[in-house]
This record gives C-alpha cells, structure tokens and sequence, in this order.
C-alpha cells in the first residue's frame, strides 16, 4: 500500500461484513477544482492541476468500479460516492485467554515506556484467565453446598500468570527487582477480572518504574502484584525488548480488549475509569469490522502533543483495520449525570487502567476525531466517532505479537466518533 505525494485528500473506509465502501475526496477551494478519478480493483488514483494522488489497496481487498454511485457534494469535505468491495474477513485475534498451551517458556517483562526490565527470565507455566467479575454472584447456581471458594482469594504461584480484562497478575519473587509500596495492602475479598481485591483506602499500594516512574500497577498482597496491560510487555527472554511508539501501543491494547469483551459478553458500552475509580471515558462501540485506507491527513494542531508523534509521521499515507467508537470526556465534571448514569446500568462494563493512561487515552481518541472528515466527526449531539485502528499483518509488520505478548503487541487504533450517547 502506497501514495504519491499530492494535494487531494483521499478517505476510503471498507466495511468488510457489508462488503461496502465509502470513498471521499479533495478538501474543496473556493471555486471548485477540476479532478480525474480512476478506479481499479486494486487502486484509486485521483488527478488534479495541483498533482497526482494514488492509493494501492491490500492485497485482501478489491473494489468493484462499476459499481460507482451515490455521488454528492458535501460542504467541508468534497465529493462522496459509494461502491462495493470484495474484502476478506478480519484475522483472528490471539487472545491471551488462550495462552496456556503457549507458557512454559521463560520471558521477560519490560516497563513498555522506557524498556526497563521488571521481571527477568520468568519461566511461566500457567497461563489462566481470571473469571468474570459477577462469578461470585453465581456461585451458588453452581453448586448444592455451601461457597467452596469463599474467602479464598485467587493468588498465582511463582511461575503463573492470572489475566484479567486490563491487568494481569503474577508473584514476585524475592530474587527478582520489585517496586516496593509505601504501606502493605490488606486483602478483603475474591478476586474478579476488574475487581479482584479490596485494599484500605489509605494504603499506597502503587508499583512505580524505578526509571521513568510510570506506574506500572498495584501491590495485592506481599508476594501478588497486578500490572496494567498498558504499562507492561512481556517478550520471550531471548528477544529484545520491542521499540513501539506509545500512543501506537495504547491503542492497540485498549482496541484489542474492546473486541474481545465485545464479543465474549455482548457489551458494547464501557466506562473507562482511572485506578483511583475516577471516570475518564465513555466508549460506545460501533463496530470493528472497518478497513480505512487515507493520505494527506492534515494534523497542524495536534503537532505539539509528543505523543501522538509516531501518528504524525504516518500521515501521508496509511492503511489499518480500525474499531470505531464514540465516546465522551468525562474530565473536569464534563457528563456527570450520563456518567453517573453509565455507572449504575449492570449491562455497561469497566476498564481501569492508570489515571494518566486514562488521560493519554483521551488524548488519542481527540486526535484521532480530528483527522476524520468533518461531516465524520460528529453523530447526533455527541462529537463524531474515534477510530481505535489495528494494524494487523499483513497492512503493517511494526509490531507482530510475541507467542505469550501477543495481546500486548498486536497493534490496533481507533476511529473515534465522540458524542453519540442518546
């Protein structure tokens, strides 16, 4: 997948389970442009006085040109037109759930911020998920006698690793480096996938990276410590560590959990709250089966967040599987009641990860709003969708998943259409 270097902004977005697609062109000027469009099965090309634009499409996607219609003028944007496409499914995901056949290897866990090594040489045998967070609730459907497992807390051994929705845990050991806590944490409760242990309000029970001071988790007892799947990456011990861009990471991993309870448990709204049980976010998905493929995106506003760096440079042409969200801020007591609504309803679920990923996160779906077409960018009166794009091989080889990492590391990115919530 290429494109020339021209003046003429081209969107394509490819809805695979539709097999359609939406194709928009050129910022329009004052006066109208005149513009040549030619469209193959495998590119689009559009020619204008001012240059030549081309896009050649992936392999597993086709267009179909005669097929051409719909077309209309839309102030802000340019031209619209639709057309059908022949687009192969999605490639499954590796799903951390799945893993336990992959352990037995010996890895390595590195802070992803600054490549520092957290866990050296870890030989992991047991590779399990944690249950869901009502299965407490349910225990007793299940059996005919008294709770078996009450007041007993999950813990993993020395060579497990528990997996939670956004988090894992795993034991320390004491001949491995560890953050230590200001104070020790008391365990109340049972675990669940996002709310597996009660801790004292007051205890400071924070994993810091001794390098960069990112918080990477949370301290559960003396020995069991939780790390955030935004903060961590896990790479087989004889690799190195794996250089991906931060923003590119987050989205990724936050995409990628999405999909999965998406689909696992047929919840399309979820809260993003920080590990203080602040709400950030409110992320409503559409749907993850979109191909957007774009050049020339205009970012001048957005260049002087350092983070979203690694995006900018992609700018002038770029293809990825994207999971389109809408979403709202709920920062400096923005949405209270629909927060607060959020909140109560059993049917939406929660994320928790550091506050200052929360914030970064915000950060990356604003961005990503505003290098869609404008007419893209809002729906009814929440602000327009964002996209949590993925890039999956064989759009892009920046990242392919390790055997245990691979949730962690199979990129994603999103598509972001903010204010939706009715």
């Amino acid at each position: 997948m290429g494109a020339a270097a021209a003046g003429t902004r081209v969107f394509l977005e490819v809805r695979r389970r539709l097999q359609s697609a939406l194709l928009i062109l050129g910022e329009p000027k004052e006066g109208g442009v005149s513009m040549d469009i030619s469209i193959t099965p495998s590119s689009l090309q559009v020619k204008t006085p001012e240059g030549c634009t081309e896009l050649q499409l992936p392999a597993e996607v086709r267009l179909v040109p005669s097929s051409c219609g719909g077309l209309r003028y839309v102030p802000g944007d340019g031209l619209h037109l639709r057309l059908q496409v022949r687009a192969e499914s999605n490639a499954k995901l590796v799903s951390m759930f799945n893993q336990s056949s992959q352990a037995q290897e010996c890895c390595t866990f590195y802070c992803q911020s600054c490549g520092e090594v957290i866990i050296r040489d870890r030989e992991l045998i047991r590779v399990l998920p944690l249950p869901s967070e009502n299965w407490g609730a349910l225990v007793e459907e299940w059996c005919c006698h008294p709770d078996p497992f009450a007041n007993k807390p999950l813990h993993p051994q020395e060579n497990d690793c528990f997996i939670g929705d956004s988090f894992f845990l795993v034991n320390l050991r004491s001949d491995l480096w560890q953050p230590r806590p200001e104070l020790a944490p008391v365990e109340t409760c049972c675990p669940s996938s996002e709310n597996h242990l009660k801790l004292k309000p007051k205890a400071n029970t924070k994993v810091i990276c001794k390098r960069c001071k990112v918080m990477l988790g949370e301290t559960m007892s003396s020995e069991t410590t939780k790390f955030y799947m935004t903060e961590i990456i896990i790479q087989p011990s004889e690799r190195n560590f794996p250089i991906i861009p931060r923003s590119q990471f987050v989205q990724s991993i936050i995409a990628q959990c999405l999909v999965e309870l998406s689909t696992a448990r047929s919840t399309f709204r979820f809260t993003v709250q920080g590990h203080d049980g602040k709400v950030y976010i409110l992320l409503w998905i559409l749907n993850s089966d979109s191909l957007v493929i774009e050049s020339l995106r205009s970012s001048k506003s957005i260049k002087k967040f350092s983070l979203l760096e690694d995006i900018l440079k992609a700018d002038s042409g770029s293809a990825w599987n994207a999971v389109k969200v809408l979403y709202q801020p709920c920062i400096k007591s923005r949405n209270e009641k629909l927060s607060s609504a959020w909140e109560s309803d059993i049917s939406i679920h929660s994320l928790t990860l550091p506050s200052a990923t929360c914030l970064e996160l915000l950060l990356i779906l604003s961005r990503n709003n505003a290098t869609l077409p404008p007419s893209l960018r809002y729906m009814n009166s929440f602000q327009a969708y964002s996209r949590f794009c993925f890039f999956s091989h064989p759009l892009c080889q920046l990242c392919r998943p390790s055997k245990l990492g691979s949730k962690w590391l199979s990129p994603w990115r999103i598509t972001v259409t903010q204010p939706l919530f009715l």
